[in-house]
């Protein structure tokens, strides 16, 4: 595995990322597109997280730190490279990042029905917490509602 190079994002990412996740990730963000990911990596270009072979992308995390938690995303490897440490060199990289900021527990957001991707976070020690689910609401709804009066 020492032809794996981990580095972080930087703005000719955008593009290439985005193609990355089409073929490697599971499943697709409201943030999947140029502006979105673009807005990441001017804020905080270290969260993203790039394994390369032989300069071609085989993996990507994205670890966002808020200041108060550690929430993993986007952890993807290329079909042709999983089970060759790839996955194992992009968490080692997120979590000295967060340990380094002061972070306490990683959070990964996983599709219940990613049965793989469930797998390779079990092998990291990662664990679901069945009493927390996800509530969202797409925040261009915000500007339709009246704010609750009383």
């Amino acid at each position: 595995m020492s032809d794996l190079a981990i580095r972080t994002a930087t703005p000719e990412d955008v593009r290439p990322l985005l193609d990355f996740w089409k073929s490697a990730a599971e499943g697709t963000s409201i943030s999947d597109d140029e502006t979105g990911v673009g807005r990441l990596i001017a804020r905080d270009a270290e969260s993203v997280i790039i394994a390369e072979r032989n300069g071609l992308m085989v993996g990507t995390v994205i670890a966002g730190w808020d200041g108060w938690r550690c929430h993993l995303y986007r952890l993807a490897v290329h079909p042709a490279a999983r089970r060759q440490g790839v996955g194992r060199a992009l968490l080692a990289a997120a979590e000295r990042r967060f340990t380094e900021l002061g972070g306490r527990r990683g959070d990964a957001m996983v599709l219940e029905h990613n049965e793989l991707g469930q797998l390779a976070w079990q092998a990291a020690g990662y664990a679901p917490e069945q009493q927390w689910r996800r509530w969202t609401k797409p925040l261009d709804q915000a500007a339709d509602r009246e704010p609750p009066t009383g």
